[in-house]
């Protein structure tokens, strides 16, 4: 991490709290927020929704244990940039000692930090991490404080929860992490057994806003912008959290009902310019042209073995402007398929898998 050390001071008025609160007191609107994406929030992608309206982007989740033992894990898990802000590292921990170790490394680099209680990945269950801390409110807790007792009560620390079948219990947890210091809570309003063709249960989102006094992020069936202020409208929660929908529509704060074309462009920029590994780079694009190209197109972009040949489709297929050139990163009403392209129908059938 030597070369981050060249970054500025981070803005206190990029501390994620002050963001939300400032964003409901004079825009009237929720905060606009990226959730963690395992492997897929890295510095490329987050910059790109930062163009379209985003507010708050987080990383994947880090899991603090590796992250503090091994600076291969440092160096692939986090990278950053001045303009990478505000952010929120979130990390996987099950004990207060990994977790302010990770924090101390990351601290001036980012805008605060994340507590995961809620991935229900069986590997990190399995590890007492994620899902598992949602039957330890006294742990996470206890790791609340310890970050704050260490870094002082100015710095942000979320804690992202699940939703028990019994809502008491959600309620009882909400409360102490509060109680502890927790700045603000991000709901997923799904058990950690529930997975996501279940709906999202708002009430139980709202049940949580209505038990504390700190800001609620709702988690949760997040695809297009008229969801977001609805699902705020009715849970009374402070900012939208995003996470499947943002992936395949990075444009989606921005009102866009699905990726427009130079958000395409923009991405292309961004991975050449920073790199990202070559299978997350194809399956980023695969999720945005969800909807935009035929399924036969998608299929066969897919079946592209690198970079060269990938880029080499998308310039056989499409007018993809570089940065330096005039039109670049401008809407585009369509995508600009080339007159020689062999362009297949998108079906309705398409445009649902959407």
């Amino acid at each position: 991490m030597t070369a981050k050390a060249h970054l500025p001071p981070r803005d206190p008025n990029n501390h994620p709290l002050k963001v939300i609160n400032r964003i409901n007191a004079t825009e009237n609107r929720p905060a606009y927020i990226a959730g963690p994406m395992v492997r897929y929030s890295k510095l490329p992608f987050r910059e790109l929704v930062r163009h379209f309206a985003v507010d708050i982007v987080y990383t994947p989740m880090i899991l603090a244990r590796e992250f503090v033992r091994n600076q291969t894990a440092r160096d692939s898990d986090f990278t950053t940039n001045e303009k990478d802000t505000p952010t929120i590292a979130q990390f996987g921990a099950n004990n207060a000692l990994d977790l302010v170790r990770a924090v101390e490394l990351i601290k001036p680099y980012v805008d605060g930090i994340g507590l995961n209680c809620g991935c229900p990945i069986k590997e990190q269950v399995r590890e007492g991490i994620g899902a598992a801390l949602m039957e330890s409110p006294e742990k996470v807790a206890e790791m609340v404080r310890a970050v704050k007792s260490a870094f002082g009560a100015d710095f942000c620390v979320e804690v992202k929860i699940r939703i028990h079948k019994d809502l008491n219990d959600t309620v009882r947890y909400a409360q102490m992490v509060e109680a502890a210091g927790a700045d603000y809570l991000t709901v997923h309003g799904r058990t950690k057994t529930q997975r996501s063709r279940e709906a999202a249960d708002f009430d139980a989102i709202r049940l949580v806003k209505q038990s504390v006094k700190i800001p609620v992020v709702a988690n949760g069936d997040a695809f297009s912008l008229d969801d977001a202020h609805r699902i705020a409208e009715y849970t009374g929660c402070n900012g939208v959290m995003a996470v499947r929908g943002i992936l395949s529509n990075p444009a989606l704060f921005a009102g866009y009902t699905s990726t427009p074309w130079h958000a395409i462009e923009i991405f292309w920029d961004l991975v050449t310019a920073y790199g990202l590994p070559y299978r997350l780079t194809q399956h980023h694009l695969s999720e945005m042209l969800e909807g935009n190209v035929s399924k036969a197109d998608k299929r066969d972009m897919n079946e592209q073995k690198n970079l060269a040949e990938l880029i080499e489709w998308f310039d056989a297929r499409f007018e993809l402007r570089r940065f330096n050139e005039p039109g670049f990163g401008e809407d585009r009403s369509e995508y600009p398929w080339r007159k020689s392209a062999v362009k297949a129908a998108v079906s309705d059938e398409d445009k649902t898998a959407a």
